[in-house]
C-alpha cells in the first residue's frame, strides 16, 4: 500500500508567488480527475503540485505533470515513483542534492543549484495532458522561469516539455526539434537541453538508459561553464 502523506508534510514551494490554488478550476477533464482521486485517496496530495528546488538554481529541469503514485501522492516532483529513482540519483551524482532521496516528503532531501518546474501542474488521465490543458498551465510555468533569474541552462524531459519549454523560453519550434541531447540555444542566449523523460516506459524499453541520462547533465554543466 502507497503511504501517503499529510500536506503540512508538503514541503513549500520555493516560488510561492507563481503557484495555481489548491483547487485551481482551469481544467475541467483534471479538476474532474482531482475530485475522484480525493473521495478514492483521501490521504493523498491531490492537488496541483508546486515547484521544488532552489529558487537561486542555475538550472532548470521542465517536467511533464505529476504521475499519479508519485507527485500526485506525494505532493513533491519525481517523489514516490520509477521515474524519480533514476533523476534523484542522477542529481545526487552530480552534486545537485542535499541529503538522501528515499522516495518521501519526509526524506529532508534538499536541492541545490536545481530547480524542478512541471509544464502541467495537475494529474491527467493515462498521464497525457491535451495540448488545451498544456496552454492552460503554460502561465505557471512561464512565471516560474521568469523568478529564476540565475537560471541560464534548462532541461526538458520529454517532447511535450521541451515544446512548453521552447514557447517559454521564447524560441521557435520550427527551429528546435526535439532529440535527446538537443541544444537549443533561445533568444537571450540561455540554454535548453532535451532529454527523453526519465518514465519506467523509457528505462524499461531501453529508450533511456542511465548513461545516456547522465550525459544530459554533462552537457548542462559544460555550458553553464562556457557562459
Amino acid at each position: 500500500m502507497a503511504t501517503a502523506y499529510p500536506a503540512s508534510m508538503v514541503p513549500p514551494s520555493p516560488l510561492p508567488d507563481t503557484e495555481p490554488s489548491r483547487d485551481c478550476p482551469l481544467c475541467p477533464r483534471l479538476v474532474a480527475l482531482r475530485a475522484d482521486l480525493r473521495a478514492e485517496h483521501p490521504d493523498w496530495w491531490n492537488a496541483p503540485v508546486p515547484a521544488f528546488g532552489d529558487p537561486d538554481a542555475w538550472l532548470g529541469i521542465i517536467g511533464l505533470a505529476p504521475g499519479m503514485k508519485g507527485a500526485n501522492r506525494t505532493g513533491r516532483p519525481f517523489t514516490g515513483d520509477f521515474a524519480g529513482d533514476l533523476l534523484f540519483a542522477t542529481l545526487a551524482k552530480f552534486g545537485f542534492t542535499d541529503g538522501v532521496y528515499r522516495g518521501a516528503v519526509d526524506d529532508g532531501l534538499k536541492l541545490k543549484g536545481l530547480i524542478v518546474v512541471n509544464s502541467v501542474k495537475c494529474l491527467p488521465p493515462q498521464n497525457k495532458p491535451t495540448p488545451e490543458e498544456v496552454r492552460t498551465c503554460r502561465p505557471f510555468a512561464e512565471a516560474q522561469v521568469r523568478a529564476l533569474p540565475n537560471a541560464r541552462v534548462f532541461i526538458a524531459l520529454g517532447q511535450i516539455a521541451h515544446q512548453s519549454a521552447v514557447k517559454i523560453l521564447g524560441g521557435r519550434l520550427p527551429k528546435a526539434r526535439f532529440g535527446h541531447l538537443a541544444r537549443h540555444r533561445m533568444p537571450d542566449g540561455r540554454i535548453l537541453i532535451d532529454s527523453y523523460h526519465c518514465s519506467r516506459y523509457n528505462q524499461n524499453t531501453g529508450r533511456l538508459t542511465a548513461e545516456m541520462f547522465e550525459a544530459v547533465f554533462a552537457q548542462a554543466i559544460v555550458d553553464r561553464d562556457a557562459a
